[in-house]
């Protein structure tokens, strides 16, 4: 799983770019299809912004080599995870009476940001001895 463990969250990170611009809930009364990057009246800002930027840093630090890019990732995709949750909860809870329908893009950004964290846990590659110390100075 280590060995593939980059290219599993650059799929994720496609799959959640995808996601972002599926319906994530449909709203009857308003009867409109909300995704990533609408909502009514912008209500609910443009979460897919966030969370593309920060799913794109933990993607690409799982290609560099440098152990900070490796335990920054871990920050940053756990911040993404957390954001993710938020925006589930978000688009999908009942307010005033009303339940909106999820729709599979809501699931879709869920899944790829925990699997993007959980791939930021296995980088690949090994660390060197003597490579903890060549940033300090």
């Amino acid at each position: 799983m280590t060995r593939y463990s980059k290219w599993i969250s650059l799929f994720a990170f496609i799959l959640l770019l995808a996601a972002c611009f599926m319906p994530w809930a449909y709203y009857a009364d308003v009867d409109k299809h909300f995704t990533g990057f609408f909502s009514e009246k912008n209500i609910y800002g443009k979460p897919a912004k966030l969370l593309l930027v920060f799913a794109g840093y933990t993607s690409i630090s799982a290609f560099f080599k440098h152990l900070w890019f490796k335990r920054s990732s871990l920050l940053v995709g756990g911040l993404n995870v957390a954001y993710a949750i938020k925006n589930f909860l978000l688009f999908g809870s009942c307010y005033r009476g009303y339940c909106p329908e999820k729709e599979i893009g809501l699931y879709l950004m869920l899944i790829s940001s925990v699997v993007i964290f959980v791939m930021s846990f296995l980088p690949e590659g090994r660390i060197q001895p003597g490579d903890r110390d060549k940033g300090k100075g």
